[in-house]
């Protein structure tokens, strides 16, 4: 099924910065109100997989590169790895918080708890991506 209509191209093209940047803003302000990474994620991926019907995969492939979406969900899991390492090194545990030790008056007590839902997010966005972009080109 390659049949691409003008209307679904034109809505796709507005519509899909804008689902990236609400799965971004759900994403930083997770810690805060309701959402966070994983939700964000699926939705920054959502916006991406508009491209995909509605482009095509060739087209959004050249917009978002299997390898470069693979490497992204590495560094994003490496970054996750690393986060749990900090608590380790600062004696709290896997995951612990170790910049409670910083006084941070921007965010208050957010510490690891906005960087961690980032880097599930892009995790997430990533990961869901590059299942779908697979699925789409065996079709």
């Amino acid at each position: 099924m390659n049949r691409k209509t003008t209307i679904l191209d034109l809505i796709s093209r507005k519509l899909a910065p804008f689902m990236l940047l609400f799965g971004l803003y759900v994403l930083t302000y997770g810690h805060a109100s309701p959402g966070g990474g994983f939700q964000g994620g699926v939705v920054i991926a959502s916006g991406v997989i508009l491209l995909f019907v509605a482009q095509g995969v060739e087209a959004a492939e050249r917009l978002f590169p299997f390898a470069t979406l693979s490497r992204v969900e590495t560094m994003a899991f490496l970054a996750f790895i690393g986060a749990g390492l900090a608590g380790i090194a600062a004696g709290i545990g896997f995951l612990g918080n170790p910049m409670v030790l910083v006084e941070v008056s921007a965010a208050p007590r957010a510490g690891m708890v906005l960087l961690l839902n980032l880097v599930i997010g892009i995790e997430v966005g990533s990961g869901v991506s590059l299942i779908c972009l697979r699925l789409f080109r065996e079709e």
